[in-house]
């Protein structure tokens, strides 16, 4: 069997892989409709389309992406009541739990 090159394909060979490219990638496209709030989804930390803890997860080693989800929860759980908005700094402080509750889950080893 004879190997193709780019040059042998046809317009409409051509047209096909065209279609289904944009097809596959039409989400780039779209409009991206996140609706950010400052506990969940902080604007400052998603403005590359990656969000800045899923950077630093892969940075980290397993023991210390745990101790770096507890950490934060520590921080918002001891500053919640020297700052405007304590409701917010729980919410946080939470957010972090609920991150390393689900990380648990997924890595039951990691404990």
């Amino acid at each position: 069997m004879k190997n193709k090159s780019i040059d042998d394909a046809t317009p409409e060979e051509w047209n096909r892989l065209n279609n289904s490219s944009k097809r596959e990638l039409a989400w780039l496209d779209e409009e991206d409709s996140t609706e950010f709030d400052s506990v969940h989804k902080p604007e400052h930390y998603n403005n590359s389309g990656l969000e800045c803890i899923d950077a630093i997860k892969g940075m980290l080693t397993p023991d210390e992406y745990i101790g770096y989800l507890r950490g934060n929860s520590l921080k918002y759980l001891w500053r919640f009541r020297y700052k405007n908005k304590p409701i917010e700094d729980l919410r946080k402080a939470r957010w972090y739990e609920e991150r390393l509750i689900s990380y648990m889950l997924e890595h039951p080893s990691d404990k």
